[in-house]
């Protein structure tokens, strides 16, 4: 009996698609494309945590990365012969394989740059009287006996310095190095000699043989301890007066460890392992985590201790790093989240509504096979078997496509991924046709969304729907979407809740205006208006369906689109708080004056549309807090109420002057969108004209201000003294701003330079966009004290990190998915009905409908249901970004990792063109297949649509 049923089924299948090749085929890119998309994001997101993770630890400094396990030396208390073994190449070899060895996973080394040796920790003077020594302190060196020197490093001059004849801790002659920048700072010669101190006053001399040249410099050999390669000139902790000597480091012969026994600098016995990055992936972090915690406290350290000594320790600065990366992926992820979730709802509604419109095609012909004693089951289980033949393989091809093109990942979540798709669209034809043919239906009423009357059932299943979003979103908004780390399932769920609410309460709100329409269109002479209505009323392309998937789209395209534009705002943002315009020119030190002739230059370039130049001078004192001061003189510039201000006036207890020429300033300003300069409250006029040239101006002259918040409050309304290098006066706040586009700094003064005894410019600020070669070439000509910075050259700095390109990347696809799924739906919901448009086209032509009106009646008919689902999608939208905006920093996207940005909170804001083109877009696709629709019907006969006996 199996085999006449397994017989019989395969005859139905390749009938089947034989005789629908069309819709098989695109049924099988739909899921192909979608297990494609479904598996391809945990991989992507797999791939750039693992770029990232690698990244962050490969381009960390050496100093922070490397694990390095110390020991002090050996202890008095054994033989002498015993101590030196200890500190000899052979044991400490063998001790380092053994140590590399027992790291525990996922932690691996890097075995090119494993460093091993003896060094000493408390510097030693050097009193050699041809060392340089800056206000007369002499230099300091530390000296090491590292394994590994001939490998890392290139000999320039001299000879290699050895440890011949065996060294040991009476010996008092041994043989070192230097790098080439330590011998250039330090005058060291080849052949010189440095006397190292021991503890029984018999010092050692070291002799200079060579010099070297590092070959990787960034490399974890030199930069674990930077003054193995670098010289160091440091302030003298012990002294009461600013000086500064040298300290550098003196590369001894690999085996003259034990010499180091004998001195006094604290020497110990060191093993350098650099992490190898190259195998880990992002799933790592938090196992690595835990293995370098239990490396430096649990224990790892006990089996660190067996090996190397009961004494050693575990140092290393790797947790940090990864913990940093940790905090930047938990505060991705949620953001992500938002987008996975949202397209993936958009997917498995598409793909509902593709089983929808297959089992609407197919109704007759199914009712045809029920009516005729076919089995819910036998019918089921063939709509099974044809769909699973073209949605598993398009499945596992998708799948296939994703393991190809995307990056390194896990496997597994993707293919569950694709293998729910399969299974989603395998399941909801058969299950969909199934419901609808449960009793025999006979051909009769059709649907009417205006006069129908949803049942009971439908009605509290709705309610119960939206009660739970309802209840959902309220409790999110209340609790608020702030995880603290990882990923919120209810945060993440935002864009679905809500636009299952507006689903629900937008189709049941539809009908009510095509009610209130109908009536007075009947009443009109032409028919178009009325049959437009009416046929919108009844079409199903308006249904919970359709459009809870525009809904979702069009929510998920305008978050990432949101998301995305608040990235380039905050990067512009920074980029222009860190350079303050287009283009910055000013000295190398604080005090260094921009000459006019290079004013004159510069302002002249190509390119150069304005230029201000400003007079900063930073760390100015300001006076005690004014008593009951307030910033009541603030302008439409300032931000935050005077209470607020006064809050923090006390932390204002230093500020930058800034001297401005209020014109140009204000141009400049306005150029760049600061906020509005107040300049004509600055002018040099009565007390603070401009003073001759070379008068002293007195502490009686009051200089009008423009100060930030805190610096109003502090000053208060009343004069205040203050005393710079640009001159001794008064100022009186005049108004406040929130911004000054010469400094970053929050605490600021600014006043008119003309009325400074000091005029002369340090910075100059152009807006324009000169070349940066002519530009630079400009300011060098002036000499080699002048900086240039560019406001393009500051904004490219923002994208560094894998992990933030990664999430970038995603976003910017997850908006190009959304928009291609809510083009779908528009073309599923209007495919669902094509059939009796063609219908009623055709009857419509017999009764003289013209072209032209037809195509007018298909789009009056579309318009409703574009309507409804553009402006259900601008709410929608708009309601997403407001529920999650409170909770979503962009900090981590667009600025994180990257020195001196300003990583102050940066708030999801509106992308009013993210929520208004996929909106528009919606509108005008169903504007354009109507008319397509029109002018195909046109080109066919009405014969060919009016069959006898169809009941269309």
């Amino acid at each position: 009996m199996s085999n006449d049923k397994r017989a019989a089924s395969a005859p139905w299948i390749r009938t089947r698609l034989r005789t629908a090749p069309g819709a098989a085929t695109a049924l099988a890119v739909l899921v192909l494309v979608t297990a494609f998309l479904a598996a391809a994001f945990p991989r992507a997101v797999d791939a750039y945590e693992t770029k990232g993770l690698r990244h962050d630890i490969a381009t960390a400094d050496a100093g922070r990365s490397t694990v390095e396990i110390a020991r002090p030396q050996p202890g008095l208390e054994l033989p002498q012969e015993q101590r030196e073994a200890e500190t000899r190449s052979p044991e400490l070899t063998r001790v380092g394989e053994a140590l590399l060895k027992a790291l525990p996973a996922p932690l691996r080394a890097d075995a090119s740059s494993v460093a091993y040796g003896v060094r000493t920790t408390k510097p030693s003077v050097a009193t050699e009287p041809w060392l340089p020594k800056p206000d007369a302190v002499p230099p300091k060196l530390t000296y090491v006996a590292q394994s590994g020197l001939k490998d890392h490093a290139t000999l320039t001059s001299g000879a290699w310095p050895t440890a011949s004849g065996g060294v040991t801790a009476d010996s008092r002659a041994v043989q070192g190095a230097v790098t080439e920048e330590t011998a250039a700072e330090l005058k060291v010669k080849v052949g010189a000699t440095i006397t190292l101190p021991t503890a029984a006053q018999e010092p050692i001399t070291v002799t200079i043989t060579g010099i070297v040249a590092p070959r990787d410099p960034k490399g974890s050999y030199w930069s674990a301890d930077p003054l193995l390669r670098s010289p160091s000139l440091v302030p003298d902790p012990g002294s009461s007066f600013p000086v500064n000597f040298w300290t550098g480091t003196v590369l001894l012969a690999e085996d003259t460890g034990p010499v180091l026994l004998s001195t006094a600098a604290e020497p110990v016995v060191f093993w350098r392992i650099p992490p190898d990055p190259t195998g880990l992936t992002g799933p790592d972090g938090s196992r690595l985590t835990s293995v370098i915690a239990s490396l430096e406290s649990g224990p790892g350290l006990l089996e660190v201790r067996r090996i190397a000594g009961g004494t050693a320790v575990v140092g290393t600065g790797l947790g940090t790093v990864v913990e940093a990366n940790a905090r930047m992926r938990d505060a991705i992820s949620p953001v992500i989240a938002v987008a996975a979730l949202g397209i993936g709802s958009v997917a498995a509604v598409v793909l509902l509504m593709t089983g929808a419109l297959i089992a609407a095609r197919r109704r007759n012909e199914l009712a045809l096979m029920r009516s005729r004693g076919g089995s819910l089951r036998g019918i089921g289980g063939r709509l099974l078997a044809e769909t699973a033949v073209t949605v598993l393989p398009a499945s596992a091809l998708g799948l296939l496509l994703a393991v190809l093109l995307v990056g390194e990942g896990r496997w597994w979540p993707g293919a569950l991924a694709a293998a729910g798709v399969g299974l989603l669209v395998c399941v909801a034809l058969p299950v969909r046709t199934t419901l609808q043919h449960i009793r025999p239906t006979l051909h009769g009423a059709r649907e009417d969304m205006v006069s129908a009357r949803p049942s009971r059932r439908r009605t509290v299943a709705e309610l119960t729907l939206l009660v739970l979003a309802v209840g959902a979103v309220t409790a999110l908004r209340r609790r608020g979407t702030s995880t603290g780390g990882g990923t919120d399932l209810l945060v993440s769920a935002a864009p679905v809740l809500v636009a299952l609410i507006a689903a629900l309460v937008l189709v049941r709100l539809y009908p009510l205006p095509l009610r209130l329409a109908t009536r007075p269109m009947a009443r009109l002479r032409g028919a178009i208006g009325f049959l437009s209505l009416a046929r919108a009323g009844r079409s199903s392309a308006g249904g919970a369906l359709p459009l809870l998937a525009l809904l979702l789209a069009l929510a998920t395209a305008a978050f990432g689109g949101s998301v995305i534009a608040g990235i380039g705002d905050a990067r512009d943002d920074a980029a222009l708080a860190s350079v303050g315009a287009d283009a910055r020119v000013s000295g190398m030190g604080d005090r260094v004056t921009l000459p006019d002739e290079l004013v004159r230059t510069v302002s002249g370039l190509d390119g150069v549309r304005d230029a201000a130049p400003v007079r900063v001078e930073y760390s100015v004192a300001m006076p005690e807090a004014a008593a009951g001061g307030d910033a009541g003189t603030g302008t439409a510039a300032g931000t935050g109420t005077a209470g607020d201000d006064a809050a923090a006036a006390g932390d204002a207890a230093t500020a930058a002057l800034v001297g401005v020429e209020p014109a140009s300033y204000a141009r400049l300003a306005r150029t760049h969108g600061l906020p509005a300069f107040p300049a004509a409250r600055l002018r040099a006029t009565g007390p603070s004209a401009p003073l001759p040239e070379g008068t002293k101006a007195g502490p009686e002259r009051i200089l009008p201000a423009v100060a930030s918040p805190a610096v109003a409050a502090r000053l208060g309304k009343e004069p205040r003294a203050v005393r710079t290098l640009s001159g001794d006066f008064q100022v009186q706040v005049v108004g406040t701003t929130a911004q000054v586009a010469a400094v970053s700094s929050t605490d600021f003064l600014i006043v008119n330079a003309a009325s400074l005894e000091q005029k002369a410019p340090t910075t100059l600020l152009l807006a324009g966009a000169p070349d940066p070669g002519k530009l630079r070439a400009a300011v060098d000509a002036n000499g080699k004290k002048f900086v240039v910075q560019l406001r393009s050259e500051e904004r490219a700095r923002y994208v560094n990190t894998p992990m933030q390109a990664g999430a970038e990347r995603i976003y910017l696809a997850a908006v190009a998915a959304g928009a291609g799924y809510a083009l779908l739906a528009v073309l599923l919901s209007l495919l669902q009905t094509a059939p009796e448009r063609k219908t009623l086209l055709a009857r419509l032509r017999t009764m003289g409908l013209t072209t032209a009106q037809g195509r007018r009646l298909l789009a009056f008919e579309a318009t409703p249901q574009a309507l409804l689902a553009a402006g259900g999608g601008l709410f929608t939208g708009w309601a997403t970004i407001a529920l999650l905006s409170p909770g979503v920093d962009l900090v981590p996207l667009a600025l994180a990792g990257v020195a001196g940005s300003d990583t102050g909170p940066v708030a999801l804001r509106t992308d009013l063109w993210s929520l208004g083109l996929p909106a528009a877009g919606v509108v005008a696709l169903a504007a354009a297949v109507a008319g397509v629709q029109a002018w195909w019907a046109s080109r066919r006969g009405s014969i060919t649509e009016l069959r006898a006996g169809d009941s269309r």
